[in-house]
């Protein structure tokens, strides 16, 4: 059962992230990362299927095996996140203290990827 949740699960996130890369709204990269490691968990042909995607596989094996995220992911992560803090989120129609913290966690989410390598040593 939770092969088979996992399995469901994996292939949600993968349609999910093939929208995504179509879509600036959707994030593609989550979404295949979780595809990735539900596959993992439930298909060892399916995860290795998705490892050995053309365009896929190599930033998602160099995130699996070392925990690498590519220097142009990083910078159009970084654009990305800077327009939406600059250009999305003052305009919201929410509370202050909720503005403040949706500019907090993405400002996070950029020191996060910032703090990882952008290479294999």
């Amino acid at each position: 059962m939770k092969k088979t949740l996992l399995l469901i699960a994996g292939h949600l996130c993968l349609v999910l992230g093939v929208i995504g890369a179509v879509l600036p709204v959707l994030p593609t990269t989550p979404f295949l990362l979780l595809a990735a490691f539900c596959y993992s968990k439930s298909s060892n042909k399916l995860h290795l299927w998705i490892l050995n995607q053309k365009h896929l596989g190599p930033p998602l094996r160099d995130w699996e095996k070392n925990g690498v995220i590519g220097l142009k992911a990083k910078l159009v992560a970084t654009i990305m996140l800077s327009l939406v803090i600059v250009f999305r989120i003052p305009y919201l129609k929410v509370t202050l203290a909720l503005r403040i913290t949706g500019t907090v966690i993405l400002i996070l989410v950029l020191v996060f990827i910032w703090s990882r390598p952008s290479s294999m040593k």
